[in-house]
């Protein structure tokens, strides 16, 4: 499958380029970023086809893979949904809830296939974690603390859109993502609170009565960041953290279930398109407490 990034920074070359690569179901073949110099560079480094523009690398591959800013990959995701593209998308999927929906009805306008790239939720570690709840069951309560000084490095401190949108869009639609499998559908942002050092406090209320308490940071001094997630109930206590250093493997993760959904015709996955509207809306009730 050819396979096309669009973008060429930090994470587009630390995990999507060698990904793509190395897949025994993919290939990168084209690269396109509005900074071409960064463009040419990456596609040389892999073989690849640095294109002009977007409508060239279009023309050119079978699927999309994206790593750029949320509110560019609604825009573009759109165009390469409409023209039949499948594809890998990063979280947030779009800015806000309307870009995010007018991404998934491309994605269901064209019988495509979409998948958010989750980190944790490709990870081995966390399918066990999720299938022993699962098996187990009787799970009332949960807490997530995922505190890091992310933004405040240089791995991804300067990323301008992570600083935008602070920890809870950057960091919010993964753990919003673990804990709603973990303990049930997220069905209300009971409350929400971002301190003035952008730390963010929520609690959720979750199907079948389950609550849960979220804390996140990316402006904090802590490294290595520490992410612990917690479930409570009949049966006791569940703990999972992160490896760390997963992402390649979540990455290879994804590319399996995305080559197998599209050769098998399946369109449904946990963590598709519709999955990335549902913890958008999320994100968007947080906000809404905070700002009124």
């Amino acid at each position: 499958m050819r396979v096309g990034l669009v973008g060429a920074g930090s994470w587009a070359r630390r995990v999507h380029a060698p990904g793509l690569a190395d897949h025994p179901a993919t290939t990168l073949s084209a690269v396109w970023t509005r900074r071409p110099e960064a463009g040419a560079e990456l596609a040389e480094a892999y073989g690849a086809t640095a294109c002009d523009t977007f409508a060239d690398l279009l023309g050119t591959v079978d699927a999309v893979a994206f790593a750029v800013p949320p509110a560019v990959q609604a825009e573009l995701a759109v165009t390469a949904a409409e023209a039949g593209k499948h594809l890998i998308l990063e979280k947030p999927l779009a800015a806000d809830l309307a870009g995010a929906e007018r991404v998934a009805r491309a994605v269901s306008g064209s019988g495509v296939v979409a998948l958010l790239m989750l980190t944790l939720r490709y990870a081995l570690r966390t399918r066990d974690w999720l299938a022993g709840l699962a098996d187990t069951g009787g799970w009332t309560g949960g807490s997530v603390r995922w505190l890091s000084g992310a933004l405040l490095g240089e791995k991804y401190g300067k990323a301008a859109w992570r600083h935008e949108v602070g920890a809870l869009g950057d960091i919010g639609p993964h753990v919003f993502d673990l804990i709603d499998a973990a303990l049930g559908e997220i069905t209300a942002v009971v409350a929400a609170r971002r301190d003035p050092g952008g730390t963010w406090h929520v609690m959720l209320e979750h199907d079948g009565g389950a609550t849960s308490t979220v804390s996140l940071a990316s402006r904090l001094p802590i490294m290595p960041t520490a992410i612990e997630f917690a479930v409570h109930g009949q049966h006791g206590l569940r703990l999972l953290g992160r490896e760390p250093d997963g992402e390649a493997a979540s990455f290879t993760s994804l590319l399996d279930d995305f080559a197998a959904m599209i050769d098998s015709g399946v369109r449904e996955h946990p963590c598709d398109v519709h999955r990335g509207v549902h913890l958008q809306r999320i994100l968007e009730e947080c906000r809404k407490h905070v700002e009124g």
